[in-house]
């Protein structure tokens, strides 16, 4: 075993990336108090190719040097929007034909390993602030709930930590497999 080189790696260019197919699946974060934490998830959607950010309230956007220092140009290649409050994104979404799910610990949420959606559904994910979690109202009018089955004392996550998990999560159902080993084998 040997780490790749950059060469090996075959990263896309900006514009390649942003003209490649993604996966329709939508990251709303709702009210995110940490830069840092907005540009982890920039990364984390930039690695799985997903469609779009949509940032809502006061998260805030690119430019920003917080979200910069994690996103390590993330925040260029992904697609983002800014809304002023959830309920107007939602209702893009909605418009769109995305199912959406709130990722929030809440009566009849679905375990994420239990998630069930057909291979090309759109899916919106929505992330809440790191104290308060997703809001009641936008809960309200989301298909479901899902949450990240927890064994410790801590019932919580730190959202760019819990992004990672959920998008990984979805993503790798949908991306093809190796009959023979199960690993993914191209995007």
């Amino acid at each position: 075993m040997r780490k790749l080189s950059m060469e090996e790696l075959n990263r896309l260019t900006v514009n390649e990336f942003k003209q490649s197919e993604k996966i329709a699946v939508i990251v709303v974060l709702e009210n995110i108090r940490s830069a840092y934490n907005v540009g982890s998830v920039f990364r984390t959607a930039d690695a799985f190719l997903l469609e779009a950010i949509f940032i809502c309230g006061y998260t805030c956007t690119p430019p920003h040097k917080e979200i910069k220092k994690t996103a390590l140009g993330a925040e260029d290649t992904v697609t983002w929007k800014h809304f002023d409050n959830t309920n107007l994104a939602i209702q893009e979404l909605q418009e769109s034909g995305y199912k959406i799910y709130a990722v929030e610990q809440a009566r009849g949420s679905t375990m994420l390993n239990k998630l069930q959606y057909k291979t090309g559904d759109k899916v919106a994910v929505i992330f809440g602030n790191e104290v308060t979690g997703v809001e009641q109202s936008t809960i309200q009018q989301c298909a479901g709930c899902i949450e990240i089955p927890q064994l410790g004392m801590k019932h919580s996550l730190n959202i760019a930590t819990a992004a990672g998990v959920v998008l990984w999560e979805i993503v790798r159902n949908v991306l093809p497999q190796s009959s023979e080993t199960g690993l993914v084998t191209e995007l």
